[in-house]
């Protein structure tokens, strides 16, 4: 049995978010810089310890001042808390190609359990040979808990932004190294 270390690999990988707004449409986003990895034991992922870092100043909505507001005290305040980060505490396969991820996500200064869910998409080699494997993660928080709790109402007296917040990650690993477990 092997310990093997993978890299995300942020050519063929992509983080973005979606909330609802003026509770009638969703707006989406995406985090354009963000590193991670995982740790492995054996041939599979099953147990794996998974971990990644956004970094805050490189929110995308496709609206400049939007995006600027996102940055701002009002929300993620990426001057004082310019990373998020995700450490797992469970890896584990449900059925299939399906796993629950669970772990502790940080955003500003708070840290609370989340569950997310990971379909595993498989592996393969890219052109120069090196191993892939493949992944897609998907959960919903709700930003109130994570202290991100602007929220103006509307004219009519209904809130601009929803709660939840979806995340949703198309995440490719590289790979890196494999050593054999020390007895």
């Amino acid at each position: 049995m092997a310990i093997t270390k993978w890299a995300i690999d942020p050519l063929h990988s992509e983080v973005y978010f979606k909330v609802k707004h003026l509770v009638i449409s969703t707006v989406t986003g995406s985090f354009n810089n963000f590193t991670g990895g995982a740790t492995t034991q054996g041939e599979d992922f099953n147990n794996a310890e998974i971990h990644f870092s956004l970094d805050v100043k490189s929110i995308y909505t496709k609206v400049e001042a939007r995006d600027a507001h996102l940055r701002s005290a009002d929300f993620f305040d990426a001057e004082n808390h310019p990373n998020i980060h995700f450490q797992s505490t469970s890896f584990t396969k449900m059925h299939g190609d399906t796993f629950t991820l669970f772990g502790m996500l940080t955003i500003k200064t708070i840290t609370k359990p989340v569950e997310l869910t990971a379909e595993f998409g498989g592996f393969a080699h890219d052109e120069h040979g090196n191993l892939k494997a493949g992944f897609e993660v998907s959960g919903t928080i709700s930003r109130w808990e994570f202290g991100l709790t602007y929220n103006p109402l509307s004219k009519t007296g209904g809130l601009v932004l929803g709660e939840d917040i979806t995340l949703v990650a198309s995440i490719q690993l590289a790979q890196k190294e494999a050593q054999p477990i020390q007895s």
